[in-house]
């Protein structure tokens, strides 16, 4: 059980990495693909991954179930700034800035390339924007980055990855909303 979930975990985190990686080229921004989520091969984030991991979707979810808490995840949010999480500070004049581009298109690969993974087959254009619908009232970010994540994901529902993704159009998207 444990062997097959390292192995499990690792292509799982392994593929979705090679989706945002593919997707980041698409939109002019490889280096952000090339080191998305390698604190998720650290020890902390691995091994709690492979405990919990299920395979249909985050084990961070089955970790808080469990425990209350994900060490995996605030280990992970504190280290990657595609994640909104990381630009939240209660402390600060601002405690939601607007999320430079370079992460904040990072962030929207980052969600296709999760519902990709997980939905597999079942995956469809439209699905990413429905989840979206679904969450975006607790997400603690700034609302021109809401704004432009759900343009960009009703442009994927609407047209597809492919007519979607290129540098021109997200950072038109980014532009319109942040600047």
């Amino acid at each position: 059980m444990l062997l097959r979930n390292i192995i499990k975990h690792f292509c799982l985190i392994t593929h979705h990495r090679w989706l945002v990686f593919k997707l980041c080229c698409k939109i002019g921004e490889p280096w952000r693909g090339f080191v998305h989520d390698l604190s998720k091969y650290s020890f902390t984030e691995f091994a709690e991954s492979v405990k919990y991991y299920v395979g249909t979707h985050s084990p961070i979810t089955e970790a808080r179930k469990d425990r209350g808490y994900s060490e995996a995840w605030l280990h992970h949010k504190g280290r990657n700034k595609h994640h909104h999480e990381y630009w939240v500070d209660d402390s600060a004049p601002d405690p939601t800035p607007v999320i430079p581009y370079k992460y904040a298109a990072e962030m929207l690969c980052d969600k296709l390339a999760a519902g990709i993974v997980y939905q597999g087959k079942n995956w469809t254009k439209e699905y990413e924007l429905s989840y979206w619908n679904r969450e975006k009232k607790k997400v603690i970010t700034n609302d021109k980055i809401k704004e432009f994540i759900t343009e960009a994901l009703e442009m994927v529902a609407r047209n597809g990855i492919d007519k979607t993704f290129n540098k021109k159009n997200i950072q038109t998207i980014y532009d319109k909303h942040c600047k």
